[in-house]
């Protein structure tokens, strides 16, 4: 999970906007040959993220309720529970940039092996609640055309609302076209 993937430029796109640019297709392109290359390795395995995973064991797990804001020294202590978790598992934790769009730049680099995707994530994000407006709209504690125009824009930070679409959009491509999403969540 320590690996660097893709490319070190900068993004040029105005915050405002996530309209198609040269910008836009030359991602597009390059989150195709991604995809391509992911194909290829998991067509090494089947083609399924479980026979790559089957090999670990679970490690127990006894879920706390947390009834207030945790202290520092409990968040030390739980991030140090998440190291150790994520090492038995030869795992490492990856720091994205907190920048407003964390949640899109972690989905990006998960996804596509490079977090600065996270443009192209949080389009189709807003496209899954836009689409699906019906399944979203209940959990939204403003207009949902606002909401819609609010998540549009970058440094917006993500809410549980835009994961859930984020992870139905997975599903729904994965089971829509097989294997093509078949994504390595964890490195």
């Amino acid at each position: 999970m320590n690996e660097h993937y893709g490319n070190s430029r900068a993004s040029s796109s105005s915050p405002s906007s996530l309209n198609s640019s040269s910008q836009g297709t030359e991602d597009d392109h390059a989150i195709a040959k991604i995809l391509a290359e992911e194909e290829e390795i998991a067509s090494r395995y089947g083609g399924k993220l479980g026979n790559r995973l089957s090999h670990l064991d679970s490690i127990p797990h006894t879920p706390r309720v947390i009834g207030q804001i945790p202290d520092p020294n409990d968040a030390t202590l739980d991030h140090g529970r998440l190291s150790g978790r994520l090492a038995a598992y030869g795992l490492a934790e990856f720091q994205i940039q907190g920048d407003g769009n964390c949640q899109f730049r972690a989905l990006a680099d998960q996804l596509y092996h490079n977090p600065e995707y996270h443009k192209h994530v949080r389009k189709e994000v807003v496209k899954q609640l836009k689409h699906f407006r019906k399944f979203y709209e209940s959990y939204v504690p403003m207009k949902y055309k606002s909401y819609l125009k609010k998540m549009k824009r970058l440094r917006e930070w993500g809410d549980h609302i835009t994961l859930q679409a984020a992870a139905d959009q997975v599903i729904w491509s994965k089971n829509m076209f097989g294997h093509f999403f078949s994504r390595k969540w964890l490195h």
